[in-house]
């Protein structure tokens, strides 16, 4: 049975990520430019973070993050840590002024990846503590290019096995730290299920993408001692998202991945409705999106409780935890609003009150 059945029902989470102000974004631009240490970033990014974690704090959210802040984007946190990385100045489908480092020689990691960050995070809050970290499989096809990587590993799954035991050393470290729980990041999972992105990515057949999915999620997760999510989504830059497709593709794979809960992107339109969650799995844990983060228009608390209850139609209310669609910014670049993000969180905050039979006062 799930580590996560003694969680409220409707508890409240981040999906990790929000706007950085943009002193914030310009510390992580100096401290990738190279005009400032590593050292220096984190002095300023010290007194940054805090707010951060208020703001999830009055805004009333249960497991809170730090938002994100010292990463320049959940993918690139991995090559900040881990070096054999170059840049690859191709583009990419999430903004294309944006690169991605790619693998380029034998990875070593000299530092820890989230460890430390954690740790300020928890010294900082009294409230359940939520880590992200990047899955193997998504740092498979964002980090490994053929015509840069081959020569350190020749294919993407060998350079997908050499990073599985990377995370899920990390994964150790924030259990043996304390922090309540860990998600794994894995959007292309989902963005699979969209021809059209596989056609662009040259993916292929999509029961081969997701065997190699649960392959790799499942050894990295394993002997994990921590409550484990993996996030799904569509992926997302500038308010829009990259792929169109519902979960029915990929819906009854996810029984198979060892993970307690499911944080799944659905107020999206680009999610066709919650039918999908007739064949959610028995016994995980649903994070149900309910805040769109790509809309400007700020959600009131009471539709937050109607997309609750469409998916109680399929999932029981209590294995149903609420959470926005995906992060507000998984990487620094993407302009959002930090205000925006906090309204919408309180409208979260309110629905799930509202559906756990509370007032919806927030």
């Amino acid at each position: 049975m799930s580590k996560l059945t003694s969680i409220e029902p409707f508890s409240t989470f981040v999906v990790g990520s929000l706007p950085r102000p943009q002193w914030v974004r310009d510390v992580i631009e100096e401290r990738k430019a190279g005009t400032i240490t590593y050292a220096q970033a984190d002095a300023d990014l010290d007194t940054a973070i805090p707010s951060a974690v208020r703001l999830q704090e009055r805004a009333g959210i249960d497991y809170v993050s730090d938002g994100e802040w010292r990463r320049e984007s959940y993918i690139k946190v991995f090559s900040e840590h881990v070096g054999g990385f170059s840049m690859d100045a191709s583009p990419q489908i999430l903004g294309s002024f944006l690169s991605d480092p790619a693998v380029s020689a034998p990875m070593s990691q000299h530092s820890d990846i989230s460890t430390d960050a954690a740790r300020f995070l928890k010294q900082n809050t009294e409230n359940r503590t939520i880590v992200s970290l990047p899955s193997p499989y998504i740092l498979g096809w964002r980090m490994w290019k053929e015509q840069i990587s081959t020569g350190a590993y020749p294919t993407r799954e060998e350079f997908i096995a050499a990073c599985i035991p990377i995370i899920r050393d990390e994964i150790g470290k924030l259990a043996s730290l304390g922090i309540s729980h860990v998600q794994l990041d894995e959007p292309w999972l989902l963005m699979m299920a969209d021809p059209a992105h596989r056609k662009r990515v040259g993916a292929g057949d999509l029961n081969e993408q997701i065997d190699l999915c649960i392959k790799s999620m499942n050894e990295t997760v394993a002997g994990a001692g921590i409550p484990l999510s993996m996030h799904l989504c569509h992926g997302h830059f500038d308010r829009e998202r990259a792929t169109d497709t519902g979960y029915e593709p990929i819906i009854e794979a996810l029984g198979d991945i060892n993970v307690d809960r499911f944080a799944m992107e659905f107020a999206a339109p680009q999610s066709h409705g919650v039918q999908s969650l007739r064949e959610f799995p028995k016994d995980k844990i649903l994070g149900l999106g309910v805040i769109d983060h790509c809309d400007p228009r700020v959600e009131t608390a009471e539709d937050v409780a109607v997309r609750a209850g469409a998916a109680m139609e399929y999932v029981d209310g209590d294995r149903i935890t609420l959470n926005p669609d995906c992060g507000f910014s998984p990487g620094a670049q993407n302009p959002m609003d930090l205000d925006e993000a906090y309204a919408k969180l309180r409208a979260l905050v309110g629905g799930a009150a509202i559906v756990s039979g509370g007032d919806g006062g927030i």
